[in-house]
This record gives structure tokens, sequence and C-alpha cells, in this order.
């Protein structure tokens, strides 16, 4: 029933976007005092950018979700402008090195953001588009493979590889999603992580990363420092953990206390218990936008809910492995956990077309013949 997809999908993102408005207080509490003179000055963005984003969940469950199919192509090109306008010096903000935020007086917005929710949006359009026609790779290539590395290019570009991950990885589940031969699929996988270890190997930063990967002990004060202190956060939280707002990790000792490595803050104040009913709601979450595709009424739904569902897993099998050492580090944030106003923003209103499609589901006894 499209009541229960809706309660499945929707408790869960709320009680995240909960959570991360608790924890951004706790990580952030500290850093805010040294940067804004206040503990206060964290918690009071996030969640000023809470509300907007539920604004635009409220907005985007009410839309017919039929119409991002058109509205995908001209938010793909709003979304790649302002990916050029980011690199720009004149309207772009930089931080550690990387430019991929824009100043709008006192916002700031990460286009790259923008563009997951509208490459998935175009992605499915055009497999939509083109569904009588996926055997045939010419079909299947044209225009979807060179937009996604026109954008890919832009955000190698503002130095964001892990963001990169999430786009080009998001697209690659939905065109398996859409039943792809896999031989298309293996050969371009085979391509992305030739690419991918280009990339990686190419940049001195990068490939620090990687070996503090395989050994952060090797570089304690270096490029392994992050992942050892993010260990020592959760070795310090054990089971209950050491009581909320009590992380002695978050005193300058974790890097991107309050973006990146939050789950690690987590993790030493809630304990295995916290960091499991948080690992559990993504659980749900991404069941439910499982089950709203497999319910959707036509053929778009289905890619669409399918893409977002793949996206906000993705990302959050990314953060999760960078944080507790299971991949490397890429600085991609925890979706509705982590610090971050246009990610928390489009996130929720991602939510809210999956929203818009669950209301639009159709029966399991009625889903035979839909198309």
């Amino acid at each position: 029933m499209a009541r229960r997809s809706l309660a499945l999908l929707l408790l869960p993102a709320g009680a995240l976007t909960l959570i991360g408005i608790v924890m951004v207080f706790s990580a952030s509490s500290v850093t805010g005092i040294s940067e804004c003179g206040s503990s206060f000055c964290y918690l009071t963005r996030q969640v000023i950018y809470a509300v907007v984003g539920v604004a635009a969940l409220v907005v985007s469950a009410r839309m017919p979700y039929r119409v991002w199919k058109r509205l995908a192509g001209p938010a793909l090109m709003v979304s790649v402008a302002l990916l050029l306008l980011a690199l720009h010096p004149a309207s772009g903000a930089s931080a550690y090195g990387a430019s991929r935020w824009l100043q709008l007086g006192p916002v700031t917005i990460q286009p790259s953001e923008i563009a997951k929710f509208s490459l998935i949006a175009f992605a499915a359009a055009i497999l939509t588009k083109k569904w009588r026609h996926l055997d045939d790779p010419m079909h299947l290539l044209l225009p979807l493979a060179p937009v996604v590395l026109f954008v890919a290019l832009i955000v190698i570009m503002q130095r964001d590889l892990g963001t990169t991950i999430i786009h080009c990885g998001s697209v690659f589940l939905l065109v398996f999603t859409a039943g792809v031969r896999l031989r298309y699929l293996t050969l371009t996988a085979l391509i992305g992580l030739a690419l991918s270890a280009a990339l990686i190997f190419g940049e001195g930063y990068r490939r620090a990363r990687v070996l503090a990967f395989r050994d952060p002990f090797a570089d304690p004060r270096g490029a392994g420092y992050q992942l050892i202190q993010g260990y020592i956060a959760f070795g310090s939280g054990g089971w209950t953990g050491v009581g909320l707002g009590a992380s002695r990790q978050k005193w300058a000792y974790v890097p991107n206390a309050h973006t990146d490595f939050i789950f690690a803050i987590l993790g030493e104040e809630l304990g295995f218990i916290g960091a499991f009913v948080v690992l559990a709601l993504f659980g749900v979450l991404i069941y439910a936008g499982v089950r709203i595709a497999v319910r959707a009424p036509d053929t778009f739904g289905r890619l669409l809910a399918a893409g977002i569902a793949s996206w906000i897993g993705l990302q959050t099998i990314v953060n999760l492995g960078a944080v507790t050492g299971l991949m490397p580090i890429t600085g991609v944030p925890l979706p509705f956990v982590s610090y971050g106003g246009t990610s928390l923003v489009v996130t929720l209103a991602a939510v809210g077309v999956l929203a818009s499609i669950a209301r639009g589901s159709v029966p399991a006894s009625k889903r035979a013949g839909t198309g």
C-alpha cells in the first residue's frame, strides 16, 4: 500500500534528519566557538537547512513526478551552469584547495549536490525514451554517456573525486536497474575503474589517501591521521557510548568532525547501539526506495525511484566505508546527518519525489502489464 511505503520512507528520513541536527550540534560545538564565537553557530544553520529541506520535500511530494521527465534537461543545464560558475574565482568559493561552492550573499551552495538529482532525472528520462533500444549500445551511449562524462569532468576540475564517484556510480546502478546487457555494464565498469585509478594515482593527495587507507599507521601524523582518530572515536564509544555531547575526539582531534566524519563522533557518543540504529534507519529508507520503484506506475517512475535510492544508498556506503576504513577517504557527506545545506535540502527534496511516486504506486494485484 502507498501509506506503508510512505511511512517506511518518511519516518526514517525524518529520524535521520533529527539525529543529524543533534549530532551536528554536538560535533561542531568546539569548532563553532573557535570559528564563529558560538557553539550554536552550525546548529542554527543546520536547523534552517532542515526547515528549507522539509519545505522542498512537501513541494516535491505534491508535484506530479512525471513533471521531472520534462524538466530533467533544463534542470541539468542549470546544474552544469552552476558547476562552471563555481570554478570561476569571481563567483566561486574555495576550501581545502577545492572550488566547489558558490557564494550568493550570505548563502553558500554546492552545485554538485544539485547535479546529483538532476543527473539521475536526466538519465531516467533518457532511458525511458530509449526503453525499446537498450540492446543497441549506440542508442544507450548517446546522449547519456557524453553528458555524464562532461559533468564528471567539471566536478573533477573542482577536485572532488568523491562526488564524481557518486554521480557516475548512481547512473551506472540506474543503467543496471534498467536491464542493460551485462557485457556492456562490465566493459563500462572496467573503463571506469581504469579512469579512477589514473585520477587517483595521478594526484599526490589522492594517492596518499589510498596508501593511508591500506595502512594508516604508516603515516599517523599525515595522511593516516584522520582515519586513526576515527578509529579512536569508535573504540572509545564501546556498546553504549561516552554520552551525548561528551566526545573527546571532537576537540580538534578528528578533522571535519561535523561533516565527513560525523559518524565517528556519533559512534563515540552513542556507541555501537546508536550507530546500529542509524544503519537500520538507512536500511529501511533504501528498502522503501526500492519498494517504491518496484510499485511505480510507469517506467519513468520506476527508474527515477531506483536512481534516487541508488544515489542515497551509494553515498551512504561510500561515507561509512571511508569513516570505518573499509574504503579510502573521499570527503563525501553522510546523507541527512552530515552538516551541509545544499546536501540536506536536495536529499530531502529527492525524498519528496519518492513520496510523489509512492502516491501513484500500483497495487501488487494490478502490477502485471504496466509499462
